[in-house]
């Protein structure tokens, strides 16, 4: 009898007023009646099984998709009565044990599941970068910390090193004489900004005399003497400056470039040599250990980067040797010629011979800009 009062009361129609409120049924009110006879029941069987009977309304509730909202008063017309069975929604399930709601995914479960499936792979993506990044830096900090270990043996005497004694020396000279050859261009330089001073100087004073001549009569002769000789020292100078001009381009290329990038294997050469001591001195104190299994997977792991690291020394040891020996034949070559212009053109200078300066230039093919070359035009003024 309460299941079906129960049942009754459950199926019943839910009336709504205008202003959306629930009102009292005057025609009918059996949903009251239902809901103190159920009270009165629930005293006289006890609470433990009035809670078993209110689960078992719960559970054997009717469908929501057969209940219906009315519009207007109860026992209205049925255009009024509204099924939710047409309302769009997701699905509920009530839980009658716990008294919760839980959702049923419905028509967009497909679009969610690809959602989630492009954030995930998304995320392995970028996990993957992480930890290539993560391996980068271990392998890094490894190898900076074994280097740093052998660096530290060698200056305080407890570790070996390899030496190539003739290979030393060879890189010694080529330190020197970079040193000495940059003292050579430094000077070289100086001579020039003086020569340039004294040309400009001579230039003016040239100019001064051709003015005077033409202002004093009584020492034109005099003062046209004096400016012809100042031009022609003027002409000759800057003749020598294209010829010392030439001769320092020539040295700041050997140097500053040649030699440059010959250093710059050497000390490719060098961090080789010390990464590959540091690898074989961590293969001899591996060697030197036990032999278990754990152990002997450490010493093949160490033996393949010694033997890398090996090939790399060699093969960097083998450009250095390559690159000494053709920078020795290009300095040879270069500073012949150089050298050889630099003294026909300050003889021939000093010892006033305009020809002899003009025919050096010829022989080394060194162009004299004109004057005011470098001035750009009125045009690129603009």
């Amino acid at each position: 009898m309460t299941d079906s009062i129960m049942s009754k009361a459950a199926t019943m129609e839910i009336p709504i007023n205008s202003n959306g409120d629930t009102g009292t049924l005057p025609e009918d009110d059996s949903l009251e009646q239902a809901a103190q006879l159920q009270w009165s029941l629930d005293e006289k069987v006890g609470s433990s099984r009035g809670t078993r009977d209110l689960q078992q309304v719960m559970v054997s509730g009717p469908n929501l998709n057969e209940t219906s909202i009315v519009s207007g008063g109860y026992g209205g017309t049925a255009e009024g009565i509204i099924p939710t069975s047409s309302i769009k929604g997701p699905a509920v399930h009530y839980n009658a044990e716990f008294n919760k709601r839980i959702p049923v995914t419905g028509l967009g479960s497909n679009m969610h599941h690809s959602s989630s499936s492009s954030s995930m792979v998304a995320d392995d993506a970028t996990r993957g970068v992480a930890v290539e990044k993560l391996e980068t830096m271990k392998k890094w900090g490894l190898n900076t910390y074994k280097c740093t270990k052998q660096m530290i043996s060698e200056r305080f005497g407890r570790g070996s090193r390899t030496v190539d004694l003739e290979l030393e020396a060879q890189i010694e000279v080529l330190r020197d004489t970079k040193k000495k050859y940059e003292n050579v261009l430094r000077l070289a330089r100086a001579l020039t900004n003086h020569f340039y001073n004294m040309v400009q100087t001579q230039h003016a004073l040239g100019d001064t005399f051709a003015d005077l001549s033409q202002k004093s009569p009584e020492l034109r002769d005099e003062f046209g003497y004096n400016a012809e000789t100042q031009k022609l020292l003027c002409k000759n100078g800057e003749t020598l400056l294209g010829a010392v001009n030439f001769f320092v381009s020539s040295i700041n290329t050997l140097v500053n470039k040649t030699m440059d990038d010959t250093l710059m294997t050497i000390k490719m050469y060098e961090n080789a040599r010390l990464e590959f001591d540091a690898y074989r001195s961590d293969l001899e104190e591996l060697s030197l250990g036990p032999r278990d299994a754990v152990a002997m997977a450490r010493i093949d792991a160490a033996q393949e980067q010694y033997q890398v690291q090996k090939d790399k020394y060699e093969h960097l040891r083998s450009d250095v040797i390559i690159k000494l020996k053709f920078l020795e034949e290009n300095k040879v070559k270069v500073m012949h010629k150089q050298l050889l212009l630099f003294h026909n053109a300050i003889s021939a200078y000093f010892a006033g011979n305009q020809q002899q300066l003009e025919q050096t230039l010829k022989q080394f093919n060194i162009k004299l800009r004109p004057p005011g070359a470098d001035k750009p035009s009125w045009l690129e003024e603009q």
